[in-house]
């Protein structure tokens, strides 16, 4: 019997050419890739395969940021745990009652937060219960600061119980703290500053809190009116927010206001943040927006407070009636339009804040100093206003609806702002120091590297660990190239073969002639 390998020249013919054509084929293939690749490179402004400094400058020039730092800060560092350790000192006292210094964190100023807490009644309550320390070590030095600048006045004048006090905010030690208070009243029945320190951390309630206070209050140091003025705005300050913590908001109300016209000038205090939250909690929105005309001025500092609040006072008025579909139909009516541009404006402003209104992100409590523009601000504005916006019909959707849009109207790079200067890159530095270390900083802007970019230089460094290998084992990778090859078109051999005893020989034979 003839063996039947033989029998059909022509198919055994159409296999070694379809093998030729193959090969043939792939210079060809080769070829094409190369010329993708060098167009790749033309629309890069040949930067990609060039040395890794022209790429670097590229990239800046483009992005406005190094591409290693990016990659580092962005993937490297939260990867490997890293946060930029910072000393906890300060001005705690150390272990030898000196005062230890601690390098500035960044440039970006910090402020009181006007609604902060009670360390007592509120702060103390919520690390009995979870265990967790809410507040930094740096954001209760900026306190002991303020305490220090503003309750002991000129260390050329200080009476004993004053020096005792002095010392007594720079202890780490809260119960050490209070010792000193007690030491400072025991040498001076009326020192106002111990009771304070008492009230702020040894009372675990806040009825407890106001007895401390209205007791500093009725001895203020009568004697040394600087000093007095500042007391007293302090502890009536807390006292009004005593009253609006235990339910008599119209008390409260009262006594911002009759504080604010009584000291005038120290706006700097940002009483009217108290104010407005306590109207909002009245629903008396029009002093609301009596307070927000005379204090949303161009000339005066903005905050998340003063610029939220003025979106949800316009957003009230349409987000009853507000749907998305009904808008993309017909436009957006004037009033509709005012509330969009209100919120883009805020959002502009801290666009950390609407993921925490929308509870996209987890709540805390806030700290006692906030970073404006920060995700500290950001959480302590959504804190105390949240119940707010959720007072108000739909104005939680209407903000979920256009607040990403604000990102279309900033430039970016963000070299200039739209309706504020350019957002400060300093905060998440800053807000990483005021923040307690199980929350999640927010960042922005998070400059995401482009996709196209990702593959080409994924592909480069391909092309380039092939080249070194390549020369330096050249004989191994030719037996991976031809065992990788052979592999890649083995099932196309296989299709081939199947097809051969299908058909017709004759069919291939034509074919071939063709």
């Amino acid at each position: 019997m003839e063996d039947t390998t033989g029998s059909n020249p022509q198919s055994l013919g159409f296999t070694e050419k379809l093998k030729s054509w193959l090969s043939w084929s792939w210079t060809y293939v080769c070829f094409i890739w190369f010329v993708t690749m060098f167009l790749i490179i033309f629309f890069l402004k040949k930067t990609c395969v060039l040395p890794p400094q022209i790429f670097e400058w590229w990239y800046f020039r483009k992005y406005g940021t190094s591409f290693i730092e990016q990659v580092s800060v962005s993937h490297l560092r939260p990867l490997l745990g890293g946060v930029e350790s910072s000393s906890t000192a300060g001005l705690f006292s150390s272990v030898n009652g000196e005062a230890e210094p601690r390098p500035s964190v960044s440039e970006c100023k910090v402020w009181r937060n006007p609604l902060n807490l009670f360390r007592g009644a509120e702060y103390n309550r919520y690390t009995w219960v979870t265990g967790k320390e809410p507040l930094t070590y740096y954001d209760m030095n900026l306190s002991a600061q303020d305490h220090q600048t503003f309750f002991t006045g000129d260390t050329q004048q200080l009476r004993p119980e004053d020096a005792v006090m002095q010392k007594a905010w720079r202890e780490r030690n809260p119960q050490a703290r209070i010792r000193a208070a007690y030491q400072a009243i025991e040498m001076n029945h009326e020192c106002a500053a111990a009771y304070v320190l008492l009230a702020e951390e040894e009372a675990t309630t806040i009825t407890e809190a106001e007895r401390l206070f209205k007791k500093a209050l009725s001895i203020g140091g009568y004697n040394r009116p600087y000093l007095y003025i500042n007391l007293l705005v302090y502890i009536k300050r807390r006292l009004a927010m005593c009253a609006r913590k235990l339910g008599r908001i119209k008390e409260a109300v009262k006594m911002m206001r009759d504080l604010m016209k009584e000291f005038p000038l120290l706006g700097m205090l940002n009483i009217h943040e108290n104010l407005l939250e306590a109207l909002l909690e009245l629903q008396a929105y029009a002093d609301v927006q009596a307070v927000l005309a005379k204090y949303d001025d161009i000339s005066l500092p903005k905050s998340a407070t003063i610029c939220y609040t003025s979106a949800l006072l316009k957003a009230r008025a349409v987000s009853d009636k507000f749907s998305p579909e009904a808008a993309s139909r017909r436009g957006l009516s004037t009033a509709e339009m005012n509330a969009v541009e209100a919120i883009h404006r805020a959002v502009e402003f801290n666009p950390h804040v609407p993921k925490y209104l929308l509870e996209m992100k987890s709540l805390i409590l806030p700290p006692e100093h906030i970073l404006k523009r920060g995700d500290s601000e950001a959480v302590a504005y959504a804190f105390f206003h949240l119940q707010h916006w959720k007072r108000a019909e739909g104005a939680l959707n209407l903000l979920h609806c256009t607040w990403e849009g604000t990102f279309r109207i900033i430039p970016y790079p963000l070299e200039k702002g739209h309706l504020f200067y350019p957002y400060p890159g300093c905060t998440e530095t800053a807000d990483r120091e005021l923040l307690p270390s199980f929350h999640e900083v927010s960042v922005y802007p998070k400059k995401e590297l482009p996709f196209f970019i990702l593959f080409t230089a994924g592909l480069c460094s391909f092309t380039a660990m092939l080249a070194m290998l390549t020369h330096q084992f050249p004989e191994l990778m030719g037996v991976f190239a031809k065992a990788f090859f052979s592999t890649l078109f083995a099932p196309l051999g296989f299709f081939a073969d199947k097809m051969e005893s299908f058909m017709p020989s004759s069919f291939w034979h034509q074919l071939t002639r063709i």
